[in-house]
């Protein structure tokens, strides 16, 4: 009996198109990874930790973000996008209550924030990158929560006469209170905060 061949059909556009598609998976994969890991342990957490959190090896990796701040840069950047497409999906998902939705989405803006304020250490020698971003931030995510907020205020959940940037500067500062002390809980205070919103 004759040794059997079977060719290989795939057509080589296909192919590089295949492993273009595996490659940004494996990079969405990688940076929901890494937010989740800068969210409970700082931007300092070992990349080991976030290639196990992935599924992937270190050289994967590597290939996407060669160094720290090449991947807190990004995570940053992917979180923002994150909060921006969250705002308009809360407010579909919670037609009754923008209130609810607003809560959500503070929620989603804080863990955020953890990896903002570990971006300035990051970038401590990069002013002009880390002031880019920054613009970024305020543009993308400022509308997003007057959206939000608009619509709770206008559904008669809240208390008129804050705006939405005073809630949004609110909130960071009470992220950035803590200043590593373990005793200093943001999220219970921005909870308090964000329910003392809530029209009575």
């Amino acid at each position: 009996m004759g040794l059997i061949v079977v060719a290989d059909t795939e057509d080589p556009g296909q192919a590089a198109s295949r492993k273009r598609a595996d490659a940004r998976r494996n990079e969405q994969v990688l940076l929901d990874a890494a937010a989740a890991v800068f969210v409970a342990a700082g931007v300092d957490a070992p990349v080991r930790e976030i290639a196990a959190r992935a599924g992937v090896g270190m050289g994967t990796l590597y290939r996407h973000f060669p160094t720290r701040a090449d991947l807190i840069i990004a995570v940053y950047q992917h979180q923002i996008q994150t909060c921006a497409e969250a705002g308009p999906a809360l407010l579909a998902r919670y037609p009754e209550s923008p209130y609810l939705a607003l809560t959500q989405w503070i929620d989603l803006f804080v863990d955020f924030l953890v990896t903002k304020h570990g971006l300035a250490g990051v970038l401590q020698s990069d002013r002009a990158r880390f002031d880019s971003l920054h613009t970024m931030f305020i543009d993308r995510l400022a509308p997003v929560c007057g959206q939000l907020f608009s619509a709770a205020e206008q559904a008669g959940e809240i208390e008129p006469g804050l705006t939405a940037y005073e809630l949004m500067r609110g909130v960071g500062s009470l992220c950035a209170g803590g200043g590593g002390d373990q005793r200093y809980d943001a999220r219970r205070l921005v909870r308090l905060l964000v329910a003392g919103l809530r029209r009575r």
